[in-house]
């Protein structure tokens, strides 16, 4: 039996739109297939409007895997103006179920950063990043009264996730070996005056890891999946 005959394109729609709210996001046709308040049959809707896609935007709907480049823009427009901040990477990561995904913000835009600022967020270039971390550096380095290691800055970040993440820095100054050094003698100049360099870690956990950490406490030859990049 038919079942496009009892919906109207208006309540097709609606009950679309319905399902979106109910699930907190722009639904996929098996979430609309399973949705139990939902009426019609998912395939009633592309059969209606040509596509499962076309459906969702004459709903109003993003088409999170489809998504054009106006569609993706004002996804983060909408987000920055619910975080009331720039949103990032771990941003779109946390809300990967109701926003498009970062690699498909690569693919249209080429970076998420480039994305961020056809989007209208004022989002700094690489030099400026690295001055805006130097200073970030000189302000942890007074509160420790020593220069701060790649584990002081990644607790330091974990208090205030307004920093750049340890690993960010890591790559504005090489990303290589001698980065985290390159890094602390920026933070060192900017101070105008010598501080002491982090305290070195414990001899055991030397022996244990001894191409773990450099004399700068920044990692040293591992890969980036739980280490620096090579």
């Amino acid at each position: 039996m038919a079942r496009s005959s009892r919906y109207t394109d208006k309540r097709l729609l609606a009950e679309l739109r319905a399902s979106a709210k109910r699930l907190g996001r722009s639904p996929t046709m098996r979430d609309f297939r399973e949705d139990p308040a939902a009426g019609p049959h998912p395939q009633t809707l592309v059969a209606r409007f040509g596509s499962w896609n076309t459906a969702k935007r004459r709903a109003g709907l993003v088409a999170r895997r489809f998504a054009t480049r106006t569609e993706l823009l004002r996804q983060l427009q909408e987000l920055g103006d619910e975080l009331g901040r720039t949103p990032t990477g771990a941003d779109l990561v946390q809300r990967r179920g109701s926003m498009p995904s970062k690699s498909l913000y690569w693919q249209t835009f080429g970076s998420l950063r480039s994305a961020l600022r056809a989007a209208g967020f004022d989002v700094p270039r690489a030099r400026e990043r690295a001055e805006r971390a130097v200073d970030d550096g000189v302000r942890l380095a007074r509160r420790l009264r020593r220069l701060p290691s790649f584990d002081d800055w990644a607790r330091a970040r974990r208090r205030d996730p307004r920093l750049l993440s340890e690993w960010q820095v890591y790559r504005l100054f090489g990303g290589g070996r001698g980065a985290w050094a390159a890094f602390l003698k920026r933070v060192d100049r900017r101070l105008g005056e010598p501080v002491s360099e982090p305290q070195p870690a414990r001899r055991r956990e030397r022996r244990a890891k001894p191409e773990a950490r450099g004399r700068s406490g920044a990692p040293r030859g591992r890969g980036r999946r739980g280490g620096a990049p090579r």
